[in-house]
């Protein structure tokens, strides 16, 4: 898996959620650069568990469409008589 990136907004959202969280939660203040490192530790560690999970739900989406696809062409075949 390719390491992710995100832009300067998407970063600074994460920053000032988690940042919100840990002052809210754990009533603690952390810095923008430690919230940095956190990221960076979660989007190596943890991240691909739920890429994963991101996949198998598009590939199950993905079935779905495929299988009620075929249905459709199935009901519409026409009945070939000898």
């Amino acid at each position: 898996m390719a390491k992710l990136e995100f832009t300067k907004q998407e970063m600074q959202s994460m920053v000032d959620k988690l940042q919100a969280y840990f002052e809210k939660e754990l009533h603690q203040e952390i810095g923008g650069f430690d919230t940095e490192f956190l990221l960076e530790f979660f989007s190596e560690n943890i991240g691909a568990h739920f890429y994963n999970r991101g996949l198998q739900d598009a590939k199950a989406i993905f079935e779905a469409k495929i299988e009620s696809i075929d249905e459709e062409i199935y009901s519409i075949e026409k009945v070939i008589e000898s």
